[in-house]
């Protein structure tokens, strides 16, 4: 018997926008303003160019001398900070480096100009470059300056007379504004919007993002988009179906489980590509409870299923020639006395069963559902999922690539290609037949871990791959080091929620999908 849920939040900031009050982005013809804050790039080894030669003109050789005492080299990804350089409030000086203009190098500068716009109290701040080259320039230079001044203050009481940071305007001045301008307001102003969507999800505490108002916010964000349909598969649906593995995660909380489809339908009668996303809004570990520190991060268990969604909701907004589907497992992992006990055989909606040695190895369980659901429903050509996974995959590849497995070697290539380009990198890990032994149970079909000391990350992998169609190109994505900025913010990524997974999809479908290959 479930038992009431009373919110720690009134209802009002449940459903309130998360989003503070952050700088308006614009994009403009190059001209030179002449007071407010005034950002501008400095090419390594060539600091006297373009918009710094016509500054440090109007400052009197200032942004020069500044340059030499710090010993600025325009390296890229520095940043010099200068306060009160002639008739201007402040000047930054982003270094680009000696690399070639690419819309990775633009959205970073970009975002470099947006985080440090965040602590700045100026009212305007503009962001020159007049030659950056590319046509659209000002776009990808908006787009990284949108990601880049994220921030996420909804619940902070403001402290009186504290100064107003990271508001006012962001004008970026390129030589092509209309081409820019365009490219922004029908295209990348909504992969900007994917991104913010799944990091206000994932940032969210538990208390307010739990499986029915994920699904609530997620109808929000979609309300009133052309050829888009969700479906809320709910518990009483999933008992009729067949659903165990999502039943046994969610029979712990007092909030039950929920499946997620979002169609989008913008390439007529193609077979669609499944974004399958784990979505644990909150991961105690359940009776294999975890230990109280850090638990509180487990709020961004669900970070695939907001990925997997947001990158929908960018493909939906900009119209993009595809047939995708988000799909999001969504529960919440607690301990109770209907929580699945270690030991537990469950069956699932694909028939087969498995063997629960570790309550706390949930992701798998509400993903082969999810996909078993999908391939059922929809026939999906391809289907990758995404998840917070293991912690294995951290001790693999770190924080600086989210851990690739799959058996198609073409759709690999794909997706590292697309990862290069859009930022959010992939490395290929091993998928090894040796896998399938060390997932044998002697009561069921499968066991949901390995031994200790095992390829943890590889087992969840294989223990996924098996509800999956071998006719359907598929590939397993495990981001648990990606999900969450702590140490150092990347130019588009500050501290906090990354949102992994928006660009890497919508870059995969723009390049494979939307732009197929030529035939040999």
């Amino acid at each position: 018997m479930r038992h009431r849920v009373v919110p720690l939040l009134a209802l009002s900031a449940l459903f309130a926008s998360p989003a503070d009050a952050q700088r308006a982005l614009a994009i403009a013809e190059y001209t030179l303003p002449e007071t407010g804050a005034v950002a501008v790039t400095v090419r390594q080894g060539v600091p006297d160019e373009g918009a710094f030669a016509a500054l440090d003109q109007r400052t009197s050789g200032a942004l020069r001398r500044a340059v030499r005492t710090a010993g600025f080299l325009g390296d890229r990804g520095t940043v010099l900070n200068l306060p009160g350089v002639g008739p201007y409030d402040q000047v930054l000086l982003v270094g680009t480096g000696s690399d070639p203009v690419t819309p990775r190098l633009l959205e970073d500068v970009g975002g470099l100009v947006g985080q440090a716009g965040v602590l700045s109290a100026a009212a305007d701040l503009t962001l020159l470059w007049p030659d950056a080259g590319l046509p659209t320039a000002g776009a990808h230079l908006a787009l990284g300056a949108s990601l880049g001044q994220y921030t996420f203050r909804q619940y902070k009481t403001p402290k009186p007379g504290a100064p107003l940071l990271g508001q006012g305007t962001l004008t970026v001045r390129v030589a092509d504004a209309a081409a820019s301008s365009a490219a922004w307001r029908s295209d990348w102003a909504h992969v900007a919007e994917g991104v913010r969507f799944a990091r206000d999800l994932k940032t969210e505490p538990g208390n307010v993002i739990y499986p029915a108002t994920f699904v609530e916010r997620t109808r929000e964000a979609f309300d009133g988009l052309r050829n888009v349909s969700i479906e809320v598969v709910d518990e009483a649906r999933m008992r009729e179906l067949g659903m165990g593995a999502m039943l046994s995660v969610g029979g712990g909380s007092a909030r039950p489980p929920k499946l997620l489809l979002v169609r989008y339908r913008g390439a007529g009668d193609a077979a669609p590509v499944a974004f399958v996303g784990k979505g644990i809004t909150f991961d105690s570990g359940g009776i294999s409870i975890k230990p109280a520190d850090n638990m509180w991060r487990m709020k961004h268990d669900m970070a695939g299923a907001a990925a997997a969604t947001g990158a929908v909701l960018a493909l939906a907004k900009r119209g993009a020639r595809v047939n995708a589907i988000a799909v999001a497992a969504l529960a919440e992992n607690m301990p109770d006395g209907e929580a699945a006990r270690p030991g537990d055989v469950v069956r699932t909606l694909g028939g087969l069963t498995f063997e629960n040695l570790n309550t706390d190895a949930e992701g798998r369980l509400v993903l082969v559902d999810a996909i078993a659901y999908v391939q059922r429903q929809d026939k999906p050509a391809m289907l990758i999922d995404i998840a917070t996974l293991t912690g294995s995959q951290v001790t693999a590849v770190g924080d600086e690539y989210g851990g690739l497995f799959s058996r198609d070697d073409a759709l690999v290539a794909d997706l590292v290609a697309a990862g290069a380009a859009s930022g959010e990198e992939l490395w290929r890990l091993p998928l090894h037949p040796s896998y399938a032994k060390d997932l044998e149970s002697p009561i069921a079909d499968l066991r949901n871990v390995g031994s200790g000391g095992r390829a943890g990350a590889g087992l969840g992998a294989h223990f996924i791959g098996a509800w999956v169609d071998p006719a359907v190109r598929w590939a397993h994505i495990d981001m648990a080091s990606m999900a969450w900025r702590d140490d150092a913010p990347l130019p588009t990524v500050p501290l906090g929620a990354s949102a992994y997974g928006v660009r890497l999809f919508d870059r995969f479908v723009r390049d494979t999908i939307e732009t197929p290959k030529p035939a040999n």
